[in-house]
């Protein structure tokens, strides 16, 4: 009998640590949480006029733009998730839209999602969650104290989101922040803009700005399609910006620019008869160092958007500016993957030259 009752207290005191055992499991399994409980920055329309929640074009538009624009236009450059939380681990589960691979962009710009913190007043990077196929889920950061903090992810480059879910440990929760009241800066250009070649999304020029200047920056950048066409000009004319910042010339021929450039400022200020418009030139490609043929063109493109800059001053227009390339990615031709599109370091300097530049016009109203 006392054998017995030896045996049935051993079962009761296993069973209950492995109960202990299982609770602890259950509380370290992570729950993943929805756009309902995060910020979505970086779009200027919201998830109810957009085809994906994470595209950057309403889909009023995908019979106004072209074919191309609309397609680049499913890329979630520039777009950021913001939120508080005190979990001790956060992680992200997403899904690719095209899985797309280039061969001179890292696939963690491309495609993969970057994670920072509030560190006082300055965002500090803490991970990259690197992609491995269509779908996607990575722990991001482990073995943090239980404390509430502010965290901001930014998203793929170079490919769409078709879903996003942020997963936090079970005991932690999920805070919606504050929006930024503060007018956005909307940049429209090219593949520069759209951030190619960045290692990593966060590393893009309108990304650094908007971290350095406290200001939410929308990205309407197109690789290779950057033209200042008539159905983007109307579409960003639609946003109240504190700044349009345009770089489209690398994308476009002399023709196009006197065809485009005066409609494109036009149309912005029929709605916006003050807001700062900047013009920046377009870089000039390494090459063109020797390859004289490469150097004409460019500067043929710059010459051209001069002009129309200057003629738009003679015809009044207030607030316009114009900032050449020179000093843009700094002068030691080390600042580039091909030539032309940036590496971290170019866009390192990038954004530095242009804050610097919006500074000495005096047309932000950034923190730093």
């Amino acid at each position: 009998m006392k054998n017995k009752l030896l045996v049935f207290i051993i079962l009761c005191l296993s069973c209950a640590g492995f109960s202990q055992e299982k609770s602890s499991l259950d509380e370290q399994k992570p729950k993943f949480y929805d756009h309902n409980f995060f910020l979505i920055e970086g779009t200027a329309f919201s998830g109810a006029v957009r085809e994906g929640l994470y595209d950057r074009l309403p889909l009023s538009y995908k019979d106004k733009v072209r074919e191309a624009v609309w397609d680049l236009s499913k890329n979630s450059a520039g777009i950021s998730l913001r939120f508080l939380t005190n979990s001790t681990s956060v992680r992200v589960r997403w899904e690719l839209l095209n899985n797309l691979q280039m061969n001179h962009m890292a696939e963690t710009g491309i495609k993969g999602i970057d994670l920072y913190f509030k560190n006082g007043a300055e965002w500090q990077y803490l991970n990259t969650a690197r992609p491995s196929g269509k779908t996607n889920d990575y722990l991001l950061i482990d073995n943090m104290t239980p404390e509430l903090r502010e965290f901001k992810m930014y998203l793929p480059l170079y490919d769409g989101v078709v879903k996003l879910e942020i997963g936090i440990d079970s005991l932690g929760n999920m805070i919606l922040p504050q929006k930024n009241e503060s007018k956005p800066i909307v940049f429209y250009g090219t593949s520069i803009t759209q951030g190619g070649c960045a290692s990593r999304p966060g590393m893009a020029h309108t990304s650094i700005i908007s971290r350095k200047l406290d200001v939410e920056c929308i990205n309407f950048g197109f690789s290779g399609n950057g033209r200042m066409e008539k159905p983007i000009a109307e579409l960003i004319s639609g946003i109240d910006a504190q700044i349009y910042v345009l770089d489209g010339t690398n994308n476009m021929t002399p023709e196009q620019i006197r065809e485009n450039a005066i409609q494109l400022v036009e149309i912005i200020r029929n709605r916006h008869p003050a807001t700062p418009v900047i013009f920046v030139e377009g870089m000039l490609n390494d090459k063109s160092w020797l390859d004289k043929k490469t150097r004409d063109q460019e500067n043929a493109k710059n010459r051209a958007l001069r002009r129309e800059y200057e003629e738009m001053k003679r015809r009044g227009f207030k607030n316009i500016y114009y900032i050449e390339q020179a000093g843009g990615k700094g002068s030691d031709s080390e600042s580039t993957v091909d030539g032309i599109h940036l590496t971290d370091l170019g866009f390192s300097r990038y954004a530095d030259f242009l804050i610097k530049e919006f500074r000495r016009l005096q047309v932000t109203d950034g923190r730093r």
